[in-house]
C-alpha cells in the first residue's frame, strides 16, 4: 500500500461589514460632483471649457501599461479584470466614492481603491467565496487572495474593494493585475458559519480545502460544537451532491464508510458514539478516486451536509472530481483528538494545515 501524506487546511469566512450610509449636505454635492472620478465640468468661473479628470481616470491598465481615456467605472477594469460567475472587475475607483464600501486600500493616503461587483441572480440571498489572481507587470501570477461576499439579496449587486492583500508587493493599484480564478456561491441560509461565529443550532460544520495524491483525494469535514451544551451524535454525515446550477447530482454512490476506496484506508470498525463537549469537535471524512475510463467524467462542486439526518444542511464546495468512478465514500463520524485547542483542525497558533486525514497529524 502506498502511503499518502495529507495537509488540512482551516477555512475562515470573513463577513463584510454592511455598508454605511450617509448624508450629504447641500453645499458639499457641487464640490463632490466636480471631484468625481472622470467628471466633467461646464468651465472655470473665467470662461475657460474643458474637461476635468479625476485622479483615477486612465489608471486601470492592463500589464503595468496605463490605459488611456475612459472611466474606469464605466467597464475597464471590467475588460482587464473579466467577469465570471456573477462577479465582474470594475477597476479603479476613488476613495472617496468607496469609503462607505467594505474593504480598502493599501493606506488611507492612497486616492485610488480596486473596486469589483457581484450580481445574485437567484431568487434567494447568496453567498459569494471569490478566488483572485495577482499577476506582475509582466502578467505573470504572483499570488491568490480570497473574499467572501456574503448574504447578496436576490436580484441585487453590491460592490466591494479589495482588502490590502489584494494589491501588489510594489504597491501599485492596479486593476489590470487582478484575475478572477473562481467563483463558489451557496444559499446564505446554508453558508458554513465564519471563524469566530457560532450557528444557532450550537454546532459549525465546515470542510478543509483537502488533498491529492497517486489519484485518491479526500477532504475532511469537521464538527465543532461551539454552543453552551453537549452534544451527542453516531453514524455518518448526511451528504447530497449539488451541481453548478445548485441541482442534486445522481448517478453516484454514495458508501458508507471508507473501505471500498482504493488507497483510502479502512474505517477503524463501526461507528461508535461521540458526546462533544463545548469547545470539542467531531471529525469525518469524503474519500473517492479521481479515475476515468469509459463515460463521462462527473465533477461536483457542492456537497450538501447535514451532520446527522435532520440537522440543518451545510454547503460545502469541495470540487469534487469523482471521474468515471461513481462512488464516493463517507466516513463516520469520530472525536477529534487531535485539535489542541478543541476547533476544526487548525493548530493553537492557527496555522491551517497542522492536522491530516480525519484529524491525524499529516506526514508531509
Amino acid at each position: 500500500m502506498v502511503g499518502v501524506g495529507w495537509g488540512w487546511w482551516g477555512g475562515a469566512m470573513r463577513i463584510p461589514l454592511l455598508r454605511t450610509s450617509f448624508a450629504v449636505s447641500g453645499a458639499l454635492v457641487g464640490s463632490l460632483l466636480l471631484g468625481a472620478c472622470g467628471a466633467r465640468t461646464a468651465g472655470s468661473e473665467a470662461g475657460g471649457g474643458g474637461e476635468s479628470k479625476g485622479p483615477c481616470e486612465g489608471v486601470a491598465a492592463v500589464g503595468g501599461s496605463p490605459v488611456a481615456g475612459g472611466s474606469p467605472t464605466a467597464g475597464d477594469g471590467a475588460a482587464a479584470g473579466g467577469e465570471r460567475d456573477g462577479v465582474r472587475m470594475v477597476g479603479l475607483v476613488e476613495r472617496g466614492t468607496a469609503d462607505g464600501l467594505p474593504g480598502g486600500g493599501v493606506s488611507a493616503t492612497d486616492p485610488c481603491v480596486v473596486a469589483y461587483e457581484v450580481t445574485n441572480q437567484e431568487a434567494e440571498p447568496f453567498t459569494y467565496t471569490i478566488r483572485f489572481s495577482l499577476l506582475d507587470d509582466r502578467g505573470r501570477a504572483m499570488s491568490n487572495t480570497e473574499e467572501t461576499v456574503a448574504s447578496v439579496g436576490a436580484g441585487k449587486t453590491v460592490r466591494r474593494t479589495l482588502e490590502p492583500g489584494g494589491y501588489s508587493a510594489d504597491g501599485m493599484l492596479d486593476a489590470g493585475r487582478v484575475r478572477i480564478l473562481g467563483v463558489d456561491r451557496v444559499p446564505s441560509d446554508e453558508a458554513p458559519a465564519s471563524a469566530g461565529s457560532c450557528p444557532a443550532s450550537g454546532l459549525r460544520l465546515t470542510a478543509d480545502q483537502g488533498d491529492a495524491a497517486m489519484g485518491l483525494r479526500v477532504v475532511g469535514l469537521h464538527l465543532e460544537n461551539c454552543g453552551s451544551r453537549a452534544y451527542a451524535l453516531e453514524g455518518y454525515p448526511v451528504v447530497q451532491l449539488i451541481d453548478a446550477e445548485h441541482r442534486p447530482v445522481d448517478g453516484v454512490e454514495i458508501l458508507r464508510g471508507t473501505d471500498g476506496i482504493p488507497m483510502a484506508g479502512g474505517d477503524g470498525g463501526p461507528p461508535r458514539p461521540v458526546t462533544l463537549r463545548p469547545g470539542e469537535s467531531a471529525v469525518s471524512g469524503l474519500a473517492w478516486r479521481n479515475t476515468t475510463e469509459f463515460g463521462e467524467a462527473v465533477n461536483v462542486p457542492y456537497v450538501r451536509v447535514r451532520a446527522e439526518a435532520g440537522s440543518a444542511p451545510v454547503m460545502v464546495a469541495p470540487h469534487l472530481d469523482l471521474g468515471t468512478t461513481g462512488e464516493l465514500g463517507v466516513r463516520a463520524w469520530q472525536k477529534d483528538e487531535t485539535a489542541p485547542d478543541g476547533g476544526t483542525g487548525e493548530s493553537g497558533s492557527g496555522r491551517p494545515g497542522a492536522q491530516g486525514p480525519y484529524g491525524r497529524p499529516s506526514s508531509s
